[in-house]
């Protein structure tokens, strides 16, 4: 991990005290551990400082050795300042190896580091003339740049060090009337220089640090929020597509993949995956007026529908294809007007059921006056007939708005199964055998009544179409895939190719007296109580499904 940013405490502060003072007087105590607090980036900073000296170093040695004549012709001058040389030489040299080796701490190199420039300029300045040999103002890059990469208030002590040197080898000099009081002007200019040149490298830096973690914090927030809009960009219902103003797929969603049924890469053509879709993003980036198409998707039974959003006015080229599946829209579409009509349907459900039970009350009056007239009794009878139809139909639609009304449970479908065929052979006055093969100890989770409710019709629909022998109606439960199937199956004739599409239709039936709405309700019913009814044609004769939902305990073994 990268370090962090470094903050500085104010100048106007008093000492950390607490813990952190303690850590740093533990520190000092132990000056040969290395330091793995200080970030790297100050360390780097630190051997650049080491390498800027010795540049100095070698640029002044060539500057005076060749434009002072001084220098040349005075060996008393000449032998000090080679000592002096030869001595920030070899301390360089030291310092590279400790900050190689990271020891002692980072403050520590720092101070010593600068203190030793400070002598060496010091005495390089009185060597050659005090002040007016211009050379103290080599100070101020010194300092400066220990300004730019300290970290607390030891910037404004180098500022003093300098200062005291200035004012101590003034002071030296004019005891040896080597300068006089009026010369004293310009040291204190250079030590105010000091002061200001450190103070400033020190809150141009406090700058820096402070753009660098707020830019390591737009950073972040970048991240999440582009992690935010990939995981939006993969939850949205419709696939969607980002193509540049070259034709190149810039981003896309796994949904696009299942609804387009080809794989997409970034930076690939979208031509070369999706031609037709190109040729539509094309048509639209020439004119944005055009009607939304429609084109196949990877499946033949997909159609999808075309929705182009620009995403600037920078780059108009730029477009974003959402890609909606026809199928589902249809499907959602539908299934809200189903659920419409069950409310439409509730309703007057209601409203007749009052007028129908006494339309049924006249019709019993009726025929107890009438007697035994063939002509009335068939004319009640149609009436009665007719009232127990609507009342059945009644009764069904009813029951559309009760499917969701639920009391999961587990069921023992062996024992459960057992009872229930006992019960539908005693009531259904059923003398043949109904064969029933599940194995023990399986589990579902169902809503008894519910379960009841939907057998009994798939029961007595079975019962109705088949030869009604010895086990011509079967109940077989197996398992696939990890789910629980219950079978029934019976040998009278398959339904036909034409009315399985429509099977689960509301409202669809082959029986002039059906109401069309039991194998619609028994599939209704099963998806609220998470299984699903299909039809499975075997090769002889007719067979229902129902798929029963995994329960916890199946959920831990599969997973």
């Amino acid at each position: 991990m990268p370090p962090g940013p470094v903050f500085f405490p104010d100048f106007d502060k008093g000492p950390s005290c607490g813990s952190g003072n303690k850590a740093q007087q533990k520190a000092r105590a132990m000056p040969d551990k290395p330091d793995h607090n200080t970030p790297e980036m100050h360390w780097r900073s630190l051997a650049l400082l080491n390498l800027f000296r010795l540049l100095c170093v070698v640029g002044l040695t060539l500057s005076i050795a060749v434009f002072s004549h001084r220098f040349v012709t005075d060996p008393g001058l000449r032998g000090p300042f080679l000592w002096l040389i030869s001595s920030d030489l070899v301390l360089i040299g030291l310092f590279a190896v400790t900050i190689l080796k990271r020891k002692p701490s980072f403050e520590i190199q720092l101070s010593v580091q600068v203190v030793t420039d400070v002598i060496f300029l010091v005495c390089l300045m009185d060597l050659f003339g005090g002040v007016r040999s211009g050379l103290g103002i080599l100070l101020l890059p010194y300092l400066a740049a220990a300004g730019l990469i300290s970290r607390g208030r030891m910037t404004l002590f180098h500022a003093a060090v300098a200062s005291i040197a200035l004012l101590i080898e003034q002071a030296w000099r004019v005891l040896q009337y080597q300068a006089s009081f009026d010369e004293n002007f310009t040291p204190a200019l250079l030590c105010v220089a000091c002061f200001a040149v450190a103070w400033l490298g020190h809150r141009l830096s406090r700058t820096a640090e402070a753009s660098e973690k707020l830019a390591e914090q737009r950073g972040v927030d970048l991240q999440n929020l582009a992690q935010v809009n990939q995981r939006i960009l993969q939850d949205v219902s419709d696939g969607v597509v980002v193509v540049d103003s070259l034709g190149h797929i810039r981003q896309f969603n796994e949904r696009a993949e299942q609804l387009t049924g080809r794989s997409l890469l970034i930076g690939d053509l979208v031509a070369e995956p999706l031609p037709r879709l190109a040729e539509a993003v094309a048509a639209w980036q020439q004119d944005r007026t055009r009607m939304v198409e429609l084109v196949a998707g990877g499946r033949p039974q997909k159609t999808l529908r075309l929705r182009m959003v620009g995403l600037s006015d920078e780059e108009p080229g730029d477009v974003m294809v959402y890609l909606e599946d026809m199928d589902r829209l249809r499907h959602e579409s539908q299934q809200l007007k189903l659920a419409a009509l069950g409310r439409l349907t509730a309703n007057l459900a209601h409203e007749i059921r009052n007028p129908l039970s006494a339309i049924s009350h006249a019709a019993q009056l009726l025929g107890e006056e009438t007697g035994d007239d063939p002509l009335y009794t068939r004319l009640t009878r149609i009436i009665d007939d007719n009232a127990k139809r609507l009342e059945r139909m009644v009764h069904d639609v009813l029951e559309l708005n009760r499917r969701d009304r639920l009391q999961i449970t587990d069921i023992d479908l062996a024992q459960w199964l057992a009872g229930f065929l006992e019960e539908f052979r005693q009531v259904e006055k059923i003398a043949p055998l109904l064969p029933l093969a599940c194995p023990p100890n399986v589990v579902i989770r169902f809503d008894p009544g519910h379960l009841h409710q939907v057998l009994w019709n798939l029961a007595r629909n079975g019962w109705r179409y088949c030869s009604q022998s010895d086990g011509s109606l079967t109940f077989a439960v197996h398992q696939a895939e990890g789910h629980w199937m219950l079978d029934v199956y019976n040998d009278g004739p398959p339904v036909p190719a034409d009315a399985q599409v429509q099977l689960f239709e509301p409202f669809f039936t082959t029986e002039s007296k059906g109401t069309g709405l039991g194998l619609y309700i028994a599939r209704e019913i099963c998806a609220a109580n998470a299984a699903h009814l299909v039809y499975a044609p075997p090769e002889k004769g007719a067979r229902f499904r129902i798929t029963f939902g995994m329960n916890d305990g199946q959920k831990n073994t599969n997973g």
